[in-house]
């Protein structure tokens, strides 16, 4: 008799599972937060100041991706999941791929590019200036600033590492247009990659005192066959006394490198 009672538990209870996880609003909870309207700094633009975070696997895979060693498994943040390479593209991807070990440029501790640094695991701070919003990146003490006045990309391609970078605000969103990008960076360690002719946008948007959305359009024409987005959410650090610490990326090679260290 306790055999079938528990049966009879266990089946009620899957049914109730079945019946949350299927329910619309149970799924669609995230995207149906009541509207948000973020505090405005002195000059009356939305204040998204802080220390965020990625709370994702994007660093190891931008799209799903199964456990493996020293790889946690996670969801991927590609619109979709499928990234447009063009076929002669896809090959160099998986090339990349199988040599990421020695390929990769974070191998390197080269700067990480947009939006790659944005992924990975370390935290980075947005500090607004009237003409300008900075982020601060803990990953080898990154700068990067978004200009905010109203001038156009330079003339010309740059080669730069982190692009140029110009933004405006859309209502409550910090829209970011960047281009001018090395080729030198990659977009995960699982080899997706990109050209010289990158344009990026991201758009930073505030949906609680605590969280951004991150949406970011990629167009690369070199190596896709289309534009195609990327998603995610920021979460702001809160805790005591937190701030950015430090990752010399170079240092730890040279150190590694030293015969007695």
């Amino acid at each position: 008799m306790f055999e079938v009672e528990g049966s009879v538990k266990y089946r009620i209870l899957a049914v109730v599972v079945l019946l949350l996880t299927a329910s619309p609003g149970f799924a669609q909870a995230p995207a149906n937060m009541p509207p948000y309207t973020p505090p405005k700094t002195a000059d009356g633009h939305p204040d998204i100041q802080g220390i965020w975070q990625v709370l994702n696997t994007a660093a190891w895979d931008v799209q799903d991706h199964g456990a493996r060693l020293g790889v946690p498994a996670g969801k991927g943040v590609v619109t979709g999941n499928e990234l447009p390479y063009k076929p002669e593209a896809l090959a160099k991807k998986k090339e990349n791929e199988a040599k990421h070990a020695t390929l990769d440029p974070e191998s390197k501790c080269y700067l990480s590019g947009v939006p790659r640094i944005t992924f990975m695991p370390f935290p980075f701070q947005i500090v607004q200036q009237a003409d300008k919003v900075n982020v601060l990146y803990e990953y080898n003490h990154t700068i990067r600033q978004i200009y905010m006045n109203g001038n156009p990309h330079p003339a010309g391609h740059i080669d730069w590492w982190m692009g140029d970078s110009r933004g405006r605000w859309d209502g409550n969103t910090l829209v970011v247009d960047s281009v001018d990008f090395s080729e030198d960076t990659w977009f995960d360690r699982a080899g997706n990659y990109h050209s010289d002719a990158l344009h990026i946008v991201e758009r930073y948007t505030p949906i609680s005192p605590y969280h951004l959305r991150y949406d970011v359009t990629i167009e690369d024409p070199k190596v896709f066959t289309r534009p195609w987005n990327m998603s995610t959410i920021l979460y702001r650090r809160i805790e005591p006394n937190v701030e950015l610490l430090e990752y010399e990326c170079y240092a730890y090679q040279l150190e590694e490198s030293w015969p007695n260290k």
